[in-house]
Parts: C-alpha cells; structure tokens; sequence
C-alpha cells in the first residue's frame, strides 16, 4: 500500500518529508469477538508530533483508535483469522503501516466448573443460559484448584476419597474427559489456582496433617509435575484466587481469612501481603479482569463479593451482592464478566450467576449448571491473566 493511498482512505492529507516512521512490533491476541493489538512508539516521530494511532483489520476493514498502544478492534467475527495494521498520525498526516500483525482468531470466552463431583460443564460467558456438559474429571474430588490459559483447562488438587496431588487437564476447545497432566509437590484440598498465558499456579491447602503455605506451578503448554514456587504469607486452605497478566492473588481461608498476598507470576518466590477483605470469609471463590479482581460467597452462606485493583495493593472495597448467598462456589470470568456457579444455599445448588467486571452492583441470574454442587473450582480461557 502507498503513502498516498493510506492518506486517502485515512481521510488526512499527508507530507512525506514530516510525516511519523512506521509503528513497529504490531503484536495481536484475539478475544470474544474482540482483538487486541500492540505495538511500539516509532522511533522518528517526523514534523510534530503524534496525534494518535489508528488501525485496521484484514478482512473486514474493523477500525480502531487510541492514543497510545494497545487499539482494541470490537465487532469481529468469531472463528475468522485476522491481521491487523497500524498507523502513527501527526498533524502532516499517516505514518507507513505498521505490521501486518500475526493472524489471531477470535473466539467466545468459555467458563468451565469441574469438582464436586467428578462432572465438567462449561457455557459461554458472554451469553446467559444453562451450562452444557463438558466431560468428567478421573475422579470425583472436592475442593480442587482450577486454572486456564486459552487452550488448556487444569484442576489440581482435593478430596477423592484421600487428599489427592493429581493434576488433570481438558482441551477447552474440544469436549471429552480429563486427563493426567501431573502431580503436585504436595496432595492438599482447599488450595486455589490462577494463571498468566503460560504458567498455572496452586496456592494454599491442607495437606493430610496440617494447614499448606505452599505456592507450585505449572507450564500449561507442557505436561509435567509441579515445581515448587514459592510461600504464601500465611498457611491456610479454603482459599480463593484470580489474577492479572503479571500478578496472583489470594484470598480468604480458614485462618486470617481477611488476608490478601499476591505473586509475581513470571517469578518464583513467597507471596507478599496485598492488603485485607472487607471481612473474614474461607470458601469464596475468585475471578478477574486483567485489572479487577473480585472474591465472592463463603462460608455462612454469604452473598458478599470484594473487589480489589489488581495492580495497586491494598485493602479490597464492596461490590455488592450475590443474588442467591452461597458457600463454596465456583468462579469463572471474562475481561468484562465474573460468573459465581453452584455452590451451597439451604442445599446445594445448580446456579450460575454473574456481574459486569468493571462496574460495582449486585448479581444476576445467567443459568443453571448441570449438577448442583459445592466445593468445586471454576476456570476459563478469557479470564484477566491472559
């Protein structure tokens, strides 16, 4: 494509002479119908400087627009491969495109529940409706950790009989049964993962004696035991966890249960204190966007969700209410929705509930999970690490 023709279909007038460099490294990731897109400053910014950065997809000619990396495309069609241009604008007019990025296909964000028993159902999280079934777990265990990178559903962990260590996977784009990934450094119930788009990591628990303080974690892309990462501050199980790109977090238990401690997930080592919930809770369950976490029901039952900005520490504020208060839930969630699913009321329960990420107010009904169940733990392939 020329300089004159990007002029012409950006609608700016343009001198080559003063106009920006290219931007460079045009880097997408594709989301629910979504895609996000980066990219590096150009070096030369020409006559002034710039204004702004626009973009557009191949096919469909999508535009976005922001002032600084990353552009957000909306409108995309699921299961369609896209690149995606980038150009640098001044006020002399468009830069040479940048990219084309990497071919990414969108895709619906699916939320997955598995524990309980052994039964795995998943739905679709922008939508509302029942959960379908998904597969079954190798055994039937309570209280597992669960986490997801886009491909790979893992839980980890709980009570089958005996405190178990067995770290078991799904392939999130094809139904079926679980399988056998490998073995944690240690068989606990109540602990809780979270997850970067690399690697899962499984905090917390009670071993066959004692309260765990031990933090593991996984490749999710390859099969293998878990290698020991790291300490919570505090030994405590019946924990809830969410994350963002770079951070875990841990929240509740049956000991200190207001306490907060995070990691930096591309490390190792012990967690540090984040701050504290608004109240002591142990089994809430934990969901996120890539900058809000929330923590919700426990114990009791209770019907309070917390929230917390992932990036800044500190103590978590009210979010508001779940519709139906419940005990050990499961949690899963899109960059704009958290899903709460099954758990116990009066009796155990089949309902998933959900709230708007980036807002604060009280649940709303989504639909019902193919099995009531409690102590089960909850994933997806759009949560706030990836």
């Amino acid at each position: 494509m020329s300089r004159r023709y990007q002029a012409g279909i950006l609608g700016v007038g343009f001198n080559p002479l003063q106009a920006p460099n290219a931007p460079a490294s045009v880097t997408a990731t594709g989301g629910d119908a979504s895609a996000t897109v980066t990219f590096t400053a150009p070096a030369n910014v020409g006559g002034s400087a710039i204004t702004g950065y626009t973009g557009r997809s191949t096919p469909d000619n999508v535009a976005a627009t922001a002032s600084a990396s990353p552009l957000t495309f909306s409108g995309l069609t699921n299961g369609t491969s896209y690149t995606f241009n980038v150009w640098a604008l001044n006020t002399y007019g468009p830069s040479p495109a940048g990219g084309p990025s990497g071919s990414v296909s969108p895709a619906a964000v699916t939320g997955l529940f598995g524990g309980g028993l052994n039964v795995i159902d998943y739905v679709a999280i922008a939508t509302t409706g029942n959960a379908t079934d998904f597969g079954d777990l190798p055994v039937a265990v309570t209280q597992p950790g669960a986490c997801a990178n886009l491909t790979r559903a893992i839980w980890a962990g709980g009570r089958g009989g005996s405190t178990v260590n067995a770290i078991n996977y799904v392939t999130i784009s094809t139904t079926g049964n679980a399988v056998s990934f490998g073995a944690l450094t240690e068989a606990r119930y109540g602990l809780a993962g979270c997850s970067s788009s690399t690697r899962g990591v499984f905090g917390g628990g009670r071993n066959v004696s004692a309260d765990s303080n031990v933090i593991d974690y996984v490749t999710i892309a390859t099969t293998g035991n878990a290698t020991d990462f790291g300490d919570l501050t505090v030994a405590r199980f019946d924990i809830a966890a969410c994350s963002s790109t770079t951070r875990g977090v841990w929240a509740a238990g049956n000991t200190l249960g207001n306490t907060i401690d995070y990691v930096t997930i591309a490390s190792t080592g012990n967690a540090t204190d984040f701050g504290d919930l608004t109240a002591a809770v142990r089994t809430a369950a934990g969901c996120a966007s890539s900058t809000r976490g929330l923590f919700g029901g426990g114990g009791g039952p209770t019907n309070v969700i917390n929230y917390i900005t992932i990036a800044t520490t500190g103590n978590a504020s009210d979010f508001g209410d779940l519709y139906v208060a419940v005990d050990a839930p499961g949690a899963c969630s899109s960059q704009t929705r958290g899903l709460f699913g099954g758990g116990e009321a009066v009796a155990h329960t089949n309902v998933i509930q959900y709230v708007t990420i980036a807002s604060t107010g009280n649940s709303v009904d989504f639909g019902d999970r193919t099995v009531a169940t409690k102590e089960l733990a909850g994933c997806s392939n759009g949560h706030g690490g990836l």
